[in-house]
């Protein structure tokens, strides 16, 4: 009988066994509410934390004969790699196809506070973590480490990573932020509207109507490939990592999977064809592959940052993470409500750009109730992605 058992397990108990059901849990929790405050999505986050987080104190079970792995580095870390770039490139995809359409005449009309609130949020960010860094004498790789979890920048930890004298050290402090970096930026977007008592019914109505005024017409000769709308999205994805993978000559600098396929998405979204081909798509498909490029991001992320946290992990870290989060969030709204005049939607849209944080990004959607707020987010998101990726490999080669 424990034969059969150990046999039934070690079947079941793959890779995608645990991918879904960290999932269902991780939509479990953040499907319960406190005074109207959820996690949403970022409850996958939570669960996968916690997830790497026993499979790197168990390593593995017996059942019987039959040897259950939950975790290793040698062949289930890069399926937990995959997943993460796989949530990334459709969740960015996504986002930037939702925006494309008004992207470039938002851009035009507000380039200069989009631009400067990226800048803005990432700069700060980099100088409160050299402080942090000269008050505490934290290692640069672990500095650098909290930097980019506090802004929930992959390209960021990555960049790092390839210039850091302990990659493992910056992969660490990347997991001990994260949490705070991702629920940080989740709470405020929900918070901050309650605190400063906006009608969300009213915003909404003005921020959808001012867009219904510039909404394009599309050409009706155009030919749809699928009724689905797969192949435009798929086609994104594929010239996204094309785009992301070519390298500037002389700095080694890429866009990456994320900017890449932002960057496509807003092209794509914009155009809305390809000669005759209708590549516009339908806002259902959209949101499908929005939700599930997050919860796979979330998950592929989530697990590997949860392995490598029991190693690194103090007490002072979180505060450290917490700071390069909390300073230059407020800063970037306070910046943003009060003297780039941005309404409290954009504000908010860039802000989460401005911190590279696709999963606030997702709660924002929810908070407005128009996927229209992605459009500030994609306008910030790419000066950030860059700034925040050159910075990083800077400071932890120079410091």
């Amino acid at each position: 009988m424990v034969a059969y058992f150990g046999s039934v397990l070690s079947s079941l108990m793959t890779t995608l066994f645990f991918v879904f059901a960290i999932a269902t849990i991780g939509y479990l929790i953040g499907g319960i509410e406190v005074k109207g405050i959820s996690l949403g999505t970022a409850g996958v986050l939570l669960a996968a934390l916690v997830y790497g987080v026993v499979a790197n104190q168990v390593g593995s079970f017996q059942v019987g004969e039959h040897t259950i792995v939950l975790f290793d580095n040698d062949t289930i870390k890069p399926l937990y790699s995959v997943i993460s770039s796989l949530g990334t490139a459709l969740f960015v995809t996504a986002v930037g196809l939702i925006a494309g359409p008004k992207f470039f005449r938002n851009f035009h009309k507000s380039s200069i506070s989009y631009v400067l609130m990226g800048l803005i949020v990432i700069v700060a960010g980099i100088l409160t973590t050299v402080v942090i860094k000269l008050l505490s004498g934290i290692s640069s790789s672990m500095a650098v480490g909290l930097l980019t979890g506090a802004l929930t920048s992959t390209p960021g930890l990555s960049a790092a990573k390839d210039a850091a004298a302990d990659p493992d050290a910056v992969t660490a402090g990347y997991g001990i932020a994260y949490l705070f970096g991702i629920l940080g930026v989740v709470f405020f977007v929900q918070l901050v509207p309650r605190f400063l008592h906006v009608n969300i019914e009213e915003e909404r109505r003005k921020f959808v109507a001012h867009d219904v005024q510039h909404l394009r017409i599309r050409r009706r000769v155009l030919k749809k490939i699928d009724g689905l709308d797969f192949f435009p999205f798929m086609m994104t994805v594929f010239g996204g990592l094309i785009l992301g993978s070519l390298k500037i000559p002389g700095i080694n600098f890429s866009l990456g999977s994320s900017g890449g396929t932002l960057i496509m998405g807003l092209i794509v979204g914009h155009f809305g064809h390809l000669g005759k081909i209708d590549l516009s798509e339908d806002k259902h498909t959209l949101n499908f592959f929005r939700e599930l490029g997050l919860m796979l991001f979330l998950i592929g992320a989530g697990v590997p940052g949860g392995v490598n946290f029991v190693r690194y992990v103090r007490a002072s870290y979180f505060i450290y993470g917490a700071i390069m989060t909390l300073v230059p969030m407020i800063l970037g709204f306070i910046l943003g409500k009060y003297v780039f005049k941005l309404s409290i939607f954009n504000n908010l849209g860039s802000l989460t750009g401005g911190m590279t944080s696709t999963p606030a990004l997702g709660t924002l959607i929810s908070v407005a109730g128009t996927d229209d707020v992605a459009a500030a987010y994609a306008a910030t998101y790419p000066i950030a992605l860059v700034v925040v990726v050159l910075l990083s490999k800077f400071l932890v080669t120079v410091f």
